[in-house]
């Protein structure tokens, strides 16, 4: 890593809360993790908690955004996507069947990722998911 930098970065990036920007916010992801291991699962749970938060909050409405942060050590990569709020409910995982067409994006992002936390304030929620270079590093799925 370079001299000026820290061993922590994080990135950000706001998104209006349209389907196509889910694309952008996979590239965003791509392009900041070019080289790592971790940049295809990444990218794949940036994808389906960004398609979640304009599906299913008022991230999708009209005015509605989603918000990503990207923060990366040599030991973890955590994605975090935060909607608008609007729902009565916090995501979470449903073990849906495998031909069902809906409710199964989170339950796929925990199969992929080592550690899940849901935050909920009032200004909507956070879903944050963990990568982990060394897999022995641990953590629960979710949280």
């Amino acid at each position: 890593m370079h001299e000026y930098t820290s061993a922590f970065r994080v990135w950000g990036l706001s998104c209006p809360g349209f389907l196509e920007e889910v694309s952008r916010a996979r590239r965003w992801t791509r392009d900041i993790l070019r080289g790592s291991p971790l940049a295809e699962d990444a990218e794949l749970i940036v994808s389906e908690l960004s398609a979640n938060a304009i599906l299913h909050t008022a991230s999708g409405r009209e005015y509605g955004s989603f918000h990503l942060a990207v923060a990366v050590s040599a030991q973890v990569v955590a994605v975090s996507v935060t909607d608008d709020g609007g729902t009565a409910t916090a995501p979470k995982v449903e073990h849906q069947d495998q031909d069902a067409e809906h409710g199964r994006g989170l339950d796929m992002v925990s199969a992929i990722a080592h550690r899940v936390v849901v935050h909920e304030s009032d200004q909507g929620h956070t879903v944050t998911a963990e990568l982990y270079a060394d897999a022995r590093l641990g953590g629960g799925h979710l949280c």
